[in-house]
């Protein structure tokens, strides 16, 4: 929902690690296929797959002033193969923006979003739950990680889209 807004405003291309996966399963892949059988379980697809979609998505898109990462990094290991990407390009991540929902609002957006694009594994309330608890096991301590960086910020994501956007422009109006 914000990351177009976002990517438009500042001319940044957006990386949705979801949307380079999708395409390879609407695709046939062999990536496809192991993605869409881990994704149907609620489980991530390994770092190296999704780190290499990454890094060819820096060296390919050109004729932008950065990169929205959208779902990347999700763990730690991440994180770090992030830095060494960046670092081997004379680059640095900018900022992290987290935007903040309590977990029944979490429910309530991802149901939705399952009717209206069709998404069969978003459907479903023990995958949804099953990525909560990854969120809370795997993702979590990245707010720590970028924290110590001082790279981390936080948004309250309940309101309507604009008040969120709002927020969202206030912080990336400083970068």
């Amino acid at each position: 929902t914000q990351a177009t807004a976002m990517a438009e405003k500042y001319n940044l291309h957006h990386i949705s690690t979801g949307a380079l996966l999708r395409k390879e399963i609407a695709a046939g892949t062999e990536l496809g296929k192991l993605a869409k059988s881990l994704i149907e379980k609620g489980n991530l697809v390994p770092d190296e797959v999704v780190e290499g979609m990454i890094e060819n998505e820096f060296k390919t898109i050109t004729g932008v002033d950065g990169f929205l990462l959208d779902g990347f990094p999700r763990t730690l290991p991440q994180a770090e193969a992030l830095d060494k990407i960046l670092e081997k390009n004379a680059e640095q991540l900018t900022a992290t923006v987290s935007i903040m929902i309590p977990e029944s609002l979490i429910m309530e957006r991802i149901k939705g979003r399952a009717l209206k694009e069709g998404r069969a594994d978003d459907a479903r309330e023990d995958i949804i739950n099953n990525r909560i608890v990854t969120y809370h096991n795997q993702t979590e301590p990245l707010i720590e990680y970028y924290s110590t960086a001082g790279k981390y910020n936080e948004i309250d994501g309940v309101g309507t889209v604009e008040e969120v956007r709002g927020r969202i422009f206030s912080i990336m109006d400083k970068f």
